[in-house]
């Protein structure tokens, strides 16, 4: 679904309304502060005929803090099962659940989230600190360029998260769910001892993109343990993509597994800040044994 996207903020009002964001738990954390921002279901093994409920974290390291879901900020929400979208109840402003949907025994299920943008500005060397981490090169070197010391980053940015469940087959995985930036598996995610994603903005392979992967225990019947009190992990692999967009890193140890990329581009309007910027996120679980 496709609920009606809030007029964008004023410029004035960026630190006010990332003050507010970080208050009353809107997916509109600082990125500096939040930079992980993903999906997850209740379980990555339901029984068919359960329902499924998935949440939105944000947080650093695979450790975070549930998001409630706000409706304004919502430009896509949706479910798939077997490669097509199934009906969902309407998110609720407010609630802490993004999407209800009844587990299918087929080829697994696919939940896609995607946000509008909202801005922020930071310290120069805290945007800095930033782009390093997030393997920005280019944006951080048109930063140092001309030897005067760089400003304040202001950025307009997005959120773009998926979570699969595995099934039978692990073609809906590799299906687009139509994310502006989406991390795409190109085999079964919860199969592939060597994970091969590919990432794609507005439908096209983007080249030279830092994909990170984070792995955490899972809970009995592949529960996710709780955000919030987990500890926060470094790392478990990164890889950039190649010339096709394809990025390959060694998920084969069993858990619950997150891969998070960003992609930025200058902004064509002064009202938009300096940066836009969108933020891919897939999660999935690999369970114990073959």
């Amino acid at each position: 679904m496709r609920p009606r996207c809030a007029a964008r903020a004023r410029p004035g009002r960026r630190r006010l309304l990332a003050l507010l964001a970080l208050a009353v738990g809107l997916p509109a954390a600082a990125p500096a502060r939040a930079h992980e921002y993903w999906l997850e279901p209740s379980t990555f093994a339901p029984h068919a005929g359960d329902t499924v409920t998935v949440s939105a974290f944000a947080g650093t390291g695979f450790r975070g803090e549930r998001r409630a879901c706000a409706t304004a900020r919502v430009v896509r929400l949706a479910a798939f099962a077997a490669g097509r979208e199934v009906r969902t109840a309407p998110p609720v402003d407010g609630d802490s659940l993004f999407l209800r949907a009844p587990a299918t025994d087929g080829d697994g299920m696919l939940f896609a989230y995607e946000s509008n943008a909202a801005d922020i500005e930071l310290p120069p060397a805290e945007f800095d600190s930033y782009l390093e981490e997030a393997g920005l090169d280019r944006v951080l070197a048109a930063r140092r360029a001309g030897g005067a010391a760089p400003g304040p980053g202001r950025e307009h940015y997005a959120r773009c998260a998926k979570s699969w469940i595995a099934g039978r087959a692990g073609s809906g995985a590799r299906s687009p769910a139509g994310l502006t930036l989406e991390l795409l598996p190109l085999a079964d995610p919860a199969r592939a001892r060597t994970l091969a994603v590919r990432a794609m903005f507005r439908g096209a392979p983007i080249a030279g993109v830092l994909v990170r992967a984070w792995r955490r225990p899972l809970g009995p019947r592949a529960t996710p343990l709780p955000g919030a009190t987990r500890d926060s992990v470094a790392p478990a692999g990164t890889a950039r993509t190649d010339a096709h967009g394809v990025a390959r890193l060694d998920t084969s140890l069993p858990g619950e597994w997150l891969l998070s990329c960003v992609h930025m581009v200058p902004a064509g309007e002064p009202a938009e800040g300096e940066w836009l910027s969108w933020w891919a996120s897939l999660t999935f679980a690999r369970p114990d044994g073959p």
